[in-house]
């Protein structure tokens, strides 16, 4: 479902992600080399700006298991959010027509994989290696 956004929309879309998470922080490598227009920006959800957002829009600060996609004035979450980013990037936009199933169905598929994906993909110090021309699409420090 997406949300309102407050009055002060970010310019750019902005993915918000578990800044503690080795598959999350590959899949925002994933989405840098993807996106070298720069569309999109990433804030890890345990940062200052993102709990902000978070709490603006009423949703909780403390669920890391959610990416969101705060996007002009909407936010989109989990399967939405994710769908709504790779269908954007060449050669996965077809992915955007898995926005056709029900919500509850990919959110159920998204939330098995949540779970999990910490046990699959630990975090390491060589999980986010960022380019020099990335760091300025990082809000709060990514």
């Amino acid at each position: 479902m997406s949300h309102p956004a407050h009055s002060a929309a970010p310019a750019h879309p902005v993915i918000l992600y578990d800044g503690e998470c080795g598959l999350c922080s590959r899949l925002v490598q994933a989405v840098l080399v993807r996106d070298p227009a720069g569309v999109f920006h990433y804030c890890a959800l345990q940062s200052p700006w993102a709990q902000n957002q978070l709490r603006r829009h009423g949703l909780s600060t403390t669920d890391f298991d959610t990416m969101v996609l705060i996007e002009g004035d909407r936010l989109h979450l989990r399967s939405e959010a994710a769908l709504r980013v790779s269908r954007r990037l060449p050669w996965w936009r077809w992915t955007g027509a898995l926005l056709v199933l029900p919500r509850g169905l990919r959110d159920l598929a998204y939330a098995w994989v949540a779970r999990r994906r910490k046990r699959w993909f630990p975090i390491s110090d060589a999980c986010m290696i960022l380019r020099p021309e990335w760091r300025s699409r990082f809000i709060d420090g990514g």
